[in-house]
This record gives structure tokens, C-alpha cells and sequence, in this order.
């Protein structure tokens, strides 16, 4: 970083040759042998006789351990006077003398009191689910594994308290909106940090809106390139004790993905197939055409039209009531939304390994398509590949991952949702009697024309990351994370002459391409040392680490026009006008060094302390460092001496954490002053113009995160509930700060003295209801009741913001007019005039407030299991407001199709309707009142939801039919059924321009041996 001090920059040289150095240092360390002369082998099984896999064997003497394979059984080498430990989850542990015996069999006695020994990932370190003293949701690959999903963000959709996550588009490769604990900050970023592996990834579309804003919307997840299949878990860190340690970064918490791993024993093969077939959930009650011609001839007389409407030189006006058939309907819906999609998915993988080195590689392939018309299609191939090495002392550990990504993505130029919404009921046939697109003598665009217009995206991806430690004494770890990730993505959107109406005579003139061309690359190095003892009953751990990262970024969108024929729309360099859209070169370099101390007392006093240090090369002079951390502490009060033999209460903890975290998320050299070329030329000099305005004086934004919580196992932990009160206050906001338009710059960032609080409850409740030998029923419940408020806004009325923003309401409000219906005498819709000045107007009578978050959401699910059957489903839901019909269109009688209700529209004095008399926009004050009636609470209705969204059943082969190989057969269904009042096309996403998320079948068979 260039503007490091010295002193700094001589640790990160230090730092640097450190990591550079420890790898060969212990390797040549790690060579050292351990004497073994008798090997033991045996078989794990529960007490029912069934196989364990995944149980640790480990020697007593020389800490070395194995994991049981797949039949449940393991092979090591130790001294014939050895001992050996046999742990898994969810079973008592074992402790066998070997005494000389080669062949030892274990029989595991279940005790579900073990399960608060699960380990957790807490990013720099792990910890025991019982001893975590900060808020961390979990996932893991068998929650995923039940859900037909592309993108891990969708597979955590309803499993996590305190994560809203929303699916933008139905659309192929589009991407996800995910909020943890609301909205921050007033500059609208919500991103949290995403760890792949340990490595930071940015999950920001590169994608240019310029493109493709009418298909996806510009927003193209780069998660995608993570096959869910692979994944190991996912965790979410959410409060101060849990993020503070990432600093910065983690001021919208962290989301840590972490990768299946090779596992000890034989290789091991999996194969699985699956196909899904996809349609739209439902489609919107729309006009029939009588309905919809009877609308329109109202509107002709509402207006005045009647000379126009009787002149037959005129009926080009208006096709729909004098050209086209007056009896032909067409449900657009269903032509142009209803087909079926189709995905294919094919993965293999092989893993296994030896004490020493265990590896995993995988591949997989999928491709779908789209519930439009043509033949749009998106294809994603993945490789991915895991190898872990340990000396034989089990001193020297290296991990190191790769994932390839390739997509490619081959979509219709527009999305043919809003032309299913509103094309005429009586619109004339797609095709002429030869088979050709059918124009209607010019009458009408036909929305197959679109086909033609092509978007296309590809992308490719690649992260690296390795770990190596290195044990130094014997509480003494040395380790160094190394990770490198680039991410390319180029697509380019066509428009071509020959898509529009042949009558009108247009030629490749007219013809236009656009094309982007972007890139992210990045890499870090975090050096780290550990440092643990024992003193008795006091545990003490000590964490010391450092971070350095670059992240380059790069696009350039260019758009071609005038070609000399539709066959070189590809070729830019055969346009006769281009047009540089963007050209962005940034560069991004962040430094920090981080810590972690925590004392643990007699394992039911526990204190975790972390803090950060953090630098960014996108804060100017003087303001580039900044110090967060954060206090945690957990009370395990079950293990008093007063309630340690509680008959019904296994496990209690009381915790909590007070702690900051910040944000530098604003874009790089905001501080500087900056220009932009135009690519204009004056007196053949290249001109450029001012973009940016110098402030070196704004600093990092804060937010203060305070969160206690209450965890309790019942009933030898059958019945576990977790209840957490969070609230987190942000302050400092890096906002746009508004000039005037005389100074020639829209806004100027800088720090404000604002502060944003969002503050709820968080409940998670799991449940063992039934277990039998044959027969278990787990039930797991998540809710979450946030609550956002702007606290302070010091001088907001004399402000830019003053519209947008109330102190005391939530950020996520949204003014409106208060809509007083349909006035029964002239069939007008009115609204309260709030000022009493006679007029509406939106500076002054827009102050009906409502809120676009949630209330409340969560999910319930439930896992079934009798014998070789499994059925495992997951309820989501939230209670929330959204827009409705009214938003799109209030009006009934312009040339479109909308919702059926615009029929029950105001025909005479004294009817009382929700929708005002017919306009086809001849009467301004009705198009007023329409416009306004958009934009008022009548448009914003309730869209709360229940929604199946997941379901898998399970049949897996008795292993006793083929010898060593596991079949699994599978049928999973998500989007299956929605329980709402909402009455347009999806609760979820509130937009007839948008395709909603798809209801998926899924057939599919896993085979492993």
C-alpha cells in the first residue's frame, strides 16, 4: 500500500519473507518418523449393527487418528501397547487398550448430550458450538444437499435466523439480494463479506445494467461459480464477537463457505445425475378480451374521442378495436411464460486418502433453459479439487483448494414477463400462414421479433487458497493463508435491424451491439500465530495474525451502431459509430493485523476478546486506519453445581458481546480529485471533464453492535432453543452528500452525522420429537423480528434527503399518498391533500408511510426418516407489505392488458369502485390521478407468505443388495406451493416485469461405492 507508513510496510516485508520461508522450513521439519510396528484394523457400527462413517480413531500416545470409511471401517499403526479413542458425534466416546490385538470392532452408544461438541467455523478459528461465545448460523452439506439449487445463497434461503435473502429474477444466472440484521447504512450497501475457503471473494455483479438491465437487471451473482454440491457448510457470522475480528469487513457480517475436504479411508467414487423440470408458480388474473375491448370503448367516449374513433382514415390509431379480430383471444401468459424449463445436472467425484494426505476432486456440469419461447440456455461446468497433507508427526499441515468455474449464458435480450402482463388480449397470431413472424401490416411489434436479439454471458473464475501451519512447540502454531482469485466476465446484447418490422424498411444502419468486458482479481496473505495452554481448570488461547490484500478491478462496456450488415453485428470494429460507455481501471490495497485472546474457566467461564486494525487505500492521508474489535463472554451456568444433574435441563448458557465494526464500502478514490475521459475530441484534442471532487477528510463509517442471548438443551438436549437481542447503531455514514448544481458536481462524499439502528429478536428453536431404531423425526424453527429506525439526521428537513428520510422511521420507508378511494360523483380517484392548499403535489402530500422490510420471517422444517426413507421439507415465511396491480398500472383503458380488476372500474354517479372511470389518456386529470393512485397505500398491499419451498424424499438401496455401493433415488420439489393473500404473480418479488422464481421437480440419483 502506498501510503503505508514505513514502519509498516517494513512488517509487511517481514510478514511477507515469513511466509515465504515457513512452508520449505517445515517441510524439511516435517520428515521426522514415528516408530509403528502393529497395525489394527476394525469396524465402527452403532448399537443397532449398522456401519459408522466418520468416526475418529485416534492414538493415545501419539495423537495420530484416522476417520472410519464408509462400511464403518479403519485401519492405523500403532505400538502394540497403545490405546485408542473412538469419537463421532452424537455417540458416547470409547477408549480401547490395543494389548496387542490387530483386529478391534466397536459398538458406539448413542448420547445426544455429545451434540454440543460440534465445531464451528469462526473464520481465523474453530470453536465448539457449546463454548462459542459470539451469534453463528450454520448450514451444513446435508441441508444443502436436499435443495435443487445453482447458488449457495439460495440454499440458505428460510434456514437462518437474522438473513434475509430474496431471489431477484427467475431468470438463469441472476442473482440474490441478502440483508443480515437490515440495512446499515444510508448508502444502501447490505453486501456482507463472503469467505470462500478463507478467501475473501466479492459476491458484486460485475455485470453493466448498460446490457442487460431488461433481462437480469445487471446483476449476475459471481457466487455462481460455486458448485452447492461441494460445500462443506456455510456459517454466518452475525454479531460484534463474531465479526469484529474481520474489522471493516464485517460490518454486514461475514458469510463463511467452507469445501468438503478428503476423508481417510479407501477411494471413494460418487456419480450423481438428476433432472429438473421448472414452471411459473402461477400467472396473474388478467383481462379477457371482451373485458378488454368493452374497457377501451369506454375510454374513446370518456375522452372525447368519438370523431376520432368514427374516422376511418384513423384507425392505424387504435388496431385493437378497429383492425384486429374483436373475438380472437390469446393468454399471453401462457405463450409467452409457459413453457417448461428443463435443467440437467451431472457431477462425479473421487476422493479418499491415506493418514498422511487426503485429496477430493469433483466436476460437474449443468445446463438449463428458460420457460420462454426459443431455445435461451444457460451452462455452467465446474472443477473443483481439495488436497490435504500432514507429516507423520502431525507438525507440519498444508490444505490447499482450487476451484474452476466456466458459465455461459445465452438469453433472450428481454425479459418476456411484462409483454406476458400487458400485450392485447386480441392481439393477432405470432405467425403468418407460411410460417413467418406475423407484423399485421405494420399494426402491432411481435414479441418474438425479441428472439432475435441476443444476450450472451460468460464468465470464468478460478480461487486458490492454501493453508500451511506448522506446529513450533507444542502449544505453539505457525500458520500462513495464501489465496488468489480472478474473475472474468464478458457478454455482450444485440439488437439488430432485422428484429424490427421488415415494412418500415430498416436496414443494418440501424443496427446496434453492446459489449462488456470486466475483470476482478485479487490476492491476499495472512500470516497468523496461535498460541494455547492449559493451567488447570484455565484454558487460554492467543491469536495474533495480519492481512494483506489487492483487488484490481477493470470494465470496459463499448456500444457499435451502424453496420454494414446484420452478419458483422459481432464485429466492432465493422461499426461506423462507437460509443465508450465505461471505462473503469481501479485498484483497491488493504492492510490489517487482527487478534484474538480467550479465557476459558473450568469450561463454563468464558471470555473472548478480538480487535483489528485496519487500513485502506480508499480513505485519503491521515484517515486510512481504523480500530475495531469487540468483547464476548459466555456463562455455561448448567454446569453449577445446582443444576449440573437437572432432570430436565442438559445444557444452559447465558452470552453476550458488545463490540464495532466499520465500512469502507463507497468505491476506490472517491477521496481524490478524478477525471474522466468523454471520448469527445474539441479542435482534435481529446477532451476531459472533472468527475470527482478532492476530500481527504472522510473517514471510516462505525457500527456499534450490542447482542445478548439465551441457549438452553432440554431434555437430554431433545429440544434445544436459542433466543438472541441484538441491536446494532451505525454511525459516521459515508454518504453523497448533495451540492449545488452551480459547482458542477452532483454530490460530494464525505462523513454525516447520522445514525442508523437496527435492533431485533432472533429465535431458533430444534427438536428430536421421535427416535427409534427405525424410525426419527427432527423438527428445527427459525424467527426473526427486526426493526430499523433512523435515530439521528442532524438538519435533515434543509436537506437533499428531507423526502426520503424521517427520524424514527425505518430506512427502508417509502412516502405515499394517502389514496381516499374513487369519488362516487365524478369517478376520479382522490387523495388527502395534506397541506390543505387545493393541490396534490409530492413534495408536500406524499407523507403516508409505509415499510418495504419485513416484519417478521423465518422458516420451519422437519426431517423424517423410517428405515431407508427419508423425507425432509422446509416451510419459509415473512409477513411483509409489497406493491401491488395498482403500481403498475391504476389506469383501465390505455392500448394494454392489465389485471382484471381495472374492469371494476367507476361507469356512473354513485357506483363505489376502486378504480377510477376509463381514460386512454385524453383527460390529464385522470392520467394525474392514475399516476398519483400509483404511488399511494392503496398501491402497497399486504404479501405475507407461506411457502413449501423445499422438499426431498429419499430412498436409499439397502447396502446389503450390492456389496459396497450406496444408490441413493431422489425426489425434490421447491417452489411447490405459496399460502397468500397477495394477488399478483409472486409475494416474494412484487413486479410484473420480473420473472419469479420457478417451481422446480427434481428426479435424480446419487450413487457412491
Amino acid at each position: 500500500m502506498k501510503n503505508l507508513p514505513l514502519g509498516i510496510r517494513k512488517w509487511r516485508i517481514f510478514f511477507t519473507y515469513l511466509t515465504l520461508c515457513i512452508p520449505l522450513f517445515t517441510l524439511l521439519l516435517s520428515v521426522a518418523p514415528q516408530i509403528q510396528n502393529l497395525t489394527v484394523t476394525g469396524r465402527i457400527t452403532d448399537n443397532t449393527g449398522m456401519p459408522l462413517a466418520g468416526v475418529h480413531v485416534k492414538s493415545v500416545y501419539t495423537k495420530k487418528g484416522v476417520v472410519t470409511d464408509f462400511d464403518g471401517a479403519y485401519q492405523i499403526g500403532v505400538s502394540p501397547v497403545d490405546s485408542l479413542v473412538f469419537t463421532a458425534i452424537g455417540y458416547k466416546s470409547q477408549t480401547k487398550a490395543v494389548n496387542n490385538q490387530e483386529i478391534i470392532n466397536v459398538a458406539l452408544i448413542e448420547d445426544i448430550t455429545e451434540l454440543g461438541t460440534v465445531m464451528i467455523n469462526a473464520g481465523y478459528y474453530n470453536v465448539s458450538e457449546r463454548e462459542r461465545t459470539g451469534n453463528i448460523s450454520r448450514i451444513t452439506s446435508k441441508d444443502i444437499e436436499t435443495q435443487p439449487v445453482t447458488n449457495p445463497l439460495a440454499a440458505m434461503q428460510g434456514q437462518m435466523s437474522g438473513v434475509n435473502i430474496t431471489q431477484t429474477t427467475g431468470v438463469p444466472g441472476a442473482g440474490y439480494d441478502i440483508e443480515i440484521r437490515g440495512k446499515n447504512f444510508i448508502n444502501g450497501t447490505t453486501n456482507p463479506l463472503f469467505i470462500v475457503d478463507g478467501i475473501p471473494y466479492s459476491g458484486q455483479s460485475l455485470e453493466s445494467a448498460y446490457l442487460s438491465a431488461n433481462i437480469n437487471q445487471g446483476n449476475v451473482s459471481p457466487l455462481n461459480f460455486i458448485n452447492p454440491q461441494d460445500i462443506e457448510s456455510i456459517e454466518v457470522l452475525k454479531d460484534a464477537d463474531a465479526t469484529a475480528i474481520y474489522g471493516s469487513r464485517g460490518a454486514n457480517g461475514v458469510v463463511l463457505i467452507t469445501t468438503k475436504r478428503g476423508k481417510i479411508g479407501k477411494t471413494k467414487f460418487d456419480i450423481g445425475f438428476n433432472t429438473s423440470f421448472g414452471k411459473v408458480t402461477r400467472f396473474r388474473a388478467l383481462m379477457n378480451t371482451e373485458q378488454y375491448l368493452e374497457v377501451r370503448k369506454e375510454a374513446v367516449i370518456n375522452d372525447n374521442f368519438e370523431s376520432y374513433y368514427n374516422n376511418p382514415s384513423l384507425d392505424y390509431f387504435w388496431p385493437d378495436l378497429k383492425i384486429w379480430d374483436q373475438t380472437r383471444y390469446t393468454d399471453w401468459q401462457q405463450v409467452l411464460l409457459g413453457k417448461t424449463s428443463t435443467r440437467n445436472n451431472l457431477q462425479f467425484a473421487v476422493s479418499g486418502g491415506s493418514e498422511q494426505t487426503q485429496f477430493n476432486i469433483s466436476g460437474s456440469h449443468l445446463k438449463e433453459t428458460t420457460v420462454f419461447p426459443g431455445d435461451a440456455n444457460y451452462n455452467k461446468t465446474t472443477v473443483y479439487s481439495a488436497l490435504n497433507h500432514g507429516s507423520i508427526d502431525g507438525k507440519f499441515n498444508l490444505n490447499f483448494t482450487t476451484s474452476l468455474s466456466l458459465e455461459d449464458n445465452d438469453l433472450p435480450y428481454a425479459d418476456f414477463t411484462l409483454l406476458a402482463n400487458t400485450l392485447e388480449p386480441n392481439a393477432p397470431s405470432l405467425f403468418t400462414d407460411k410460417g413467418e413472424l406475423n407484423w399485421e401490416n405494420s399494426t402491432w411489434k411481435n414479441p418474438l421479433a425479441a428472439l432475435d436479439r441476443q444476450y450472451n454471458m460468460k464468465s470464468n473464475t478460478i480461487l486458490s487458497s492454501a493453508l500451511v501451519s506448522y506446529e513450533v512447540l507444542e502449544n505453539l502454531e505457525v500458520k500462513t493463508s495464501l489465496g488468489y482469485s480472478k474473475y472474468d466476465l464478458t457478454s455482450y446484447a444485440t439488437y439488430p435491424s432485422s428484429s424490427l418490422d421488415p415494412n418500415l424498411g430498416y436496414g443494418a444502419e440501424y443496427s446496434t451491439t453492446s459489449t462488456n468486458q470486466s475483470s476482478r482479481d485479487s490476492w491476499i496473505i495472512e500470516p497468523q500465530i496461535n498460541w494455547s495452554q492449559e493451567l488447570g481448570n484455565l484454558k487460554l488461547s492467543v491469536l495474533l495474525g495480519a492481512t494483506y490484500q489487492q483487488q484490481k478491478e477493470k470494465q470496459f462496456v463499448i456500444r457499435g451502431s451502424d453496420f454494414p450488415n446484420n452478419n458483422l453485428i459481432l464485429t466492432l470494429s465493422a461499426a461506423n459509430n462507437l460509443l465508450i460507455v465505461t471505462d473503469t481501471n481501479s485498484e483497491y490495497n488493504y492492510a490489517a493485523y487482527f487478534g484474538r485472546f480467550n479465557l476459558n474457566f473450568k469450561s463454563k467461564y468464558i471470555l473472548n476478546v478480538t480487535g483489528r486494525r485496519d487500513g485502506s487505500s480508499r480513505f485519503g492521508p491521515g484517515k486510512q486506519f481504523g480500530n475495531f474489535g469487540a468483547l464476548g463472554g459466555a456463562w455455561i451456568f448448567s454446569e453449577e453445581g445446582m443444576l449440573k444433574n437437572s432432570s430436565w435441563l442438559s445444557f444452559g448458557k447465558l452470552r453476550g458481546s458488545y463490540g464495532t465494526t466499520g465500512s469502507d464500502n463507497i468505491g476506490d478514490y472517491k477521496y481524490l480529485g478524478t477525471y474522466d475521459i468523454t471520448g469527445n475530441y474539441y479542435d482534435d484534442t481529446l477532451v476531459i471533464e472533472p468527475s470527482g471532487v478532492y476530500n481527504p477528510n472522510f473517514g471510516w463509517e462505525v457500527n456499534k453492535k450490542l447482542e445478548v442471548g439465551l441457549e438452553l438443551g432440554m431434555f437430554d438436549n431433545r429440544l434445544n432453543v436459542q433466543l438472541a437481542h441484538y441491536q446494532n447503531r451505525s454511525s459516521n455514514q459515508l454518504i453523497g452528500i448533495p451540492l449545488a448544481a452551480t459547482t458542477g458536481f452532483s454530490s460530494l462524499t464525505g462523513n454525516f452525522n447520522a445514525t442508523v439502528e437496527n435492533k431485533g429478536l432472533e429465535f431458533d428453536i430444534n427438536s428430536l420429537n421421535i427416535k427409534t431404531s427405525s424410525f426419527q423425526w427432527k423438527s428445527s424453527l427459525n424467527l426473526t423480528i427486526p426493526k430499523n429506525r433512523l435515530v439521528a439526521f442532524p438538519d435533515l428537513e434543509s436537506s437533499t434527503f428531507a423526502n426520503k428520510y424521517i427520524v424514527g422511521e425505518p430506512l427502508t420507508m417509502i412516502r405515499l399518498y394517502h389514496a381516499f378511494g374513487v369519488d362516487p360523483s365524478t369517478g376520479i380517484y382522490q387523495f388527502e391533500d395534506y397541506n390543505a392548499d387545493g393541490k396534490i403535489t409530492s413534495t408536500d402530500d406524499k407523507q403516508w408511510i409505509e415499510d418495504s422490510a419485513p416484519d417478521f420471517y423465518g422458516g420451519f422444517s422437519n426431517a423424517i426418516s423410517y428405515k431407508n426413507f427419508t423425507l425432509d421439507f422446509l416451510c419459509q415465511f415473512k409477513k411483509q407489505k409489497g406493491y401491488n396491480s395498482l403500481a403498475i398500472d391504476a389506469l383501465a383503458g390505455f392500448k394494454r392488458n392489465g389485471p382484471v380488476e381495472l374492469y371494476q372500474r367507476w361507469l356512473e354517479q354513485g357506483d363505489n369502485s376502486l378504480v377510477q372511470k376509463a381514460t386512454m389518456g385524453g383527460m390529464p386529470a385522470l392520467s394525474i390521478a392514475g399516476q398519483s393512485q400509483s404511488q399511494s397505500n392503496a398501491a402497497f398491499t399486504d404479501a405475507s407468505f407461506i411457502r413449501l419451498r423445499n422438499v426431498l424424499l429419499n430412498y436409499k438401496l439397502p447396502t446389503s443388495v450390492i456389496k459396497g455401493v450406496d444408490l441413493n433415488l431422489f425426489l425434490q420439489g421447491q417452489n411447490l406451493v405459496t399460502i397468500t393473500n397477495y394477488m399478483g404473480a409472486d409475494p416474494e418479488q412484487t413486479s410484473n416485469s420480473k420473472l419469479p422464481p420457478l417451481r422446480q421437480i427434481t428426479l435424480g440419483a446419487q450413487l457412491n461405492f
